[in-house]
């Protein structure tokens, strides 16, 4: 099963406050300036109603003008007051709610840059961005926001209470009876949307996968006729969403409309009341309407803090997904003390290197130990599973191996910081990842201050200057996502000008020419070998046509090196290689890469 679709046990509110208060933690004086800022409206509230029963009471009734400019003045100003405190505490509350959630955010994607890449073959990627976007959200709205929004609802029923209290307190003491059913109805009400917020969200992220697949393959879709089952597959996610979202519409059609009914009845029984003493002469006309108006803006808070629970159940369901991705394990820390690796330092060597994935019964590479050189080519190949990207992971540090040692210059990586093993490696993968900018943001990515003769000149060694400026805006064409306004040929060259200007002494070729059509592999054919003269080159490939010419050959089965030589070598042993030679030449595998002799990558 998807750990997509696992729901953790209920993260209780402490825990999420526990894991995410710190990201909000360095703006904690400009929170407690939010908070007295929020307490100042309903101070200065109170004031206001209270000036409303002597305007009554004292003007109304006995039609006395004298007292009104004082009060409309005293209204006047504030009202000033009380608008300037708003709106300074809304620009700051939404000053901490936003820093709060870029930072949270960056931290999450920074997590996320340094997990192993196999995380994403366990998430889809969009839920992660759901989690990353929405969820994140949620807390927010509890860890900051619903703070400020339940302190100021806290500090409403406080002052509301206490003029009431003060107006009259038999008739106090009936209205607030009332009020603590607001709290019970609405913890009720919470626990139940916890579990359907937690599936709303967990549905939201799914819809969100479905859609990213959908669009990300719909050259795969249009080609094998599947648009109707892909419609259907996304239609399914859409039911399942709709129905999460109608059971939290039901319960919250019950829910407001039962808040509203304890609302009435308070108030009917509090007019009841006040009119009783106000027949009884304990009570004045001014008394009574000040006092109505203090009890209809004393309900509202107490909504509020009902609200404010269900509002943290509602985070508590968002913060187990994004506790979820904060939880998984990193790659492997430098040492205290590495060091960076010096330029230039090409040597590369595996002594006795083993790796098992956590969780895996068997190692995915065994006993691993080869030497290269710059100049030299070291073919890896085999079947799929024989443990050739788990060497590429060990050669660029996504993984320590858990016996023996990679070497690099005669350091042992873990010796060195990860930041320069990398620098020192230029990659081209199988897939050509292109981001979406410009060409010129491509060829520059792993060298982003690189200058315009720098970046033309990785690009004629790569042969792709001409179809670039022949482009409507040269250089400064945008790719597409993904680099699909490109031609796999012109998109892989790009990626070789990109390693070209990186300048690494070690170069790592994950199946460079897959994919492409025989003339784009001969077009590619001479920037490779120009990339890859002088340095140390991995290649990992499963075609043995496209490495014959390496100066070793390692191949590998179930994570053991089971025969290494030349290609003349091997084929003389007549072991495994011999037998996968002859049987891609049966199928005509080699025959096409034959007849380009031009294409092979290890003819550098």
């Amino acid at each position: 099963m998807s750990r997509t679709h696992r729901t953790r046990p209920g993260l209780p509110v402490r825990e999420v406050l526990r894991r995410f208060w710190p990201y909000a933690a360095p703006r904690r004086g400009w929170m407690l300036v939010a908070l007295v800022l929020a307490a100042v409206s309903p101070a200065l509230l109170s004031v206001e109603i209270w000036l409303f029963k002597v305007v009554v009471d004292d003007v109304l009734v006995p039609r006395d003008f004298g007292l009104f400019p004082w009060v409309a003045a005293t209204y006047v100003g504030l009202t000033l007051v009380q608008a300037a405190c708003d709106g300074a505490d809304r620009m700051l509350s939404t000053w901490l709610s936003q820093r709060f959630v870029v930072d949270l955010r960056t931290a999450l994607l920074d997590h996320l840059q340094r997990v192993p890449l196999e995380f994403l073959g366990r998430h889809r990627l969009g839920d992660v961005m759901s989690r990353v976007s929405g969820d994140v959200s949620a807390i927010e709205a509890f860890l900051v926001s619903g703070t400020s929004r339940a302190v100021s609802s806290l500090l409403q029923l406080v002052f509301f209470s206490v003029a009431l209290v003060l107006l009259q307190p038999l008739l106090a003491l009936v209205a607030l009876v009332v009020t603590p059913l607001f709290w019970v109805t609405s913890r009720w009400f919470a626990r139940r949307l916890k579990e359907i917020s937690r599936e709303r969200q967990r549905r939201s992220g799914a819809l969100s996968a479905s859609l990213e697949q959908t669009l990300s393959t719909l050259p795969l879709v249009q080609a094998y006729d599947q648009g109707e089952r892909e419609v259907a597959r996304y239609a399914g996610e859409a039911e399942a969403k709709y129905r999460a979202e109608m059971a939290s519409a039901r319960l919250r059609s019950v829910y407001v409309p039962t808040l509203d009914l304890i609302e009435l009845a308070g108030a009917l029984v509090v007019i009841g009341t006040g009119a009783w003493l106000l027949a009884q002469d304990r009570l004045s006309v001014g008394g009574l309407l000040a006092f109505l108006t203090f009890l209809s803006r004393l309900y509202g808070p107490a909504r509020g803090l009902g609200s404010a629970v269900t509002t943290a159940f509602s985070a508590a369901a968002g913060a187990e997904r994004v506790v979820e991705l904060l939880d998984e394990p990193t790659l492997p820390s430098d040492r205290p003390g590495a060091v960076a690796l010096a330029g230039g330092a090409g040597d590369l060597t595996f002594e006795s290197v083993s790796y098992t994935y956590p969780g895996a019964a068997e190692p995915a590479v065994q006993d691993l130990s080869f030497t290269a050189r710059p100049g030299d080519v070291v073919a890896v190949v085999g079947a799929s599973g024989a443990g050739k990207s788990t060497l590429a992971g060990l050669l660029m540090r996504s993984l320590d191996p858990d016996d023996g040692s990679v070497r690099m210059g005669g350091h042992d990586l873990r010796d060195l910081t990860r930041a320069s093993v990398r620098d020192a490696v230029a990659v081209v993968l199988q897939e050509t990842l292109l981001v979406d900018g410009t060409v010129r943001d491509n060829i520059a990515f792993g060298r982003p201050h690189a200058t315009t003769a720098e970046v033309e000149e990785a690009a004629r060694a790569a042969d792709a200057h001409d179809f670039v400026v022949a482009m409507p805006q040269g250089y400064d064409t945008p790719v597409g996502e993904r680099g699909r306004r490109l031609s796999g040929g012109q998109a892989q060259r790009v990626a070789i000008a990109r390693a070209l200007l990186r300048d690494a002494p070690v170069l790592l070729l994950d199946e460079p020419t897959t994919g492409l059509d025989a003339l784009s592999e001969q077009r590619v054919a001479g920037p490779l070998r120009r990339l890859m003269t002088g340095r140390t080159t991995v290649v990992v490939s499963h075609s043995l046509g496209a490495v014959r010419h390496a100066t070793t050959i390692l191949v590998m089965d179930a994570g053991r090196v089971v025969e290494r030589g030349t290609h003349a070598e091997l084929l003389a042993a007549g072991g495994t290689y011999a037998g996968l030679w002859h049987a891609q030449r049966a199928m005509g595998t080699d025959e096409e890469a034959g007849a380009h002799d031009g294409a092979e990558v290890g003819a550098a």
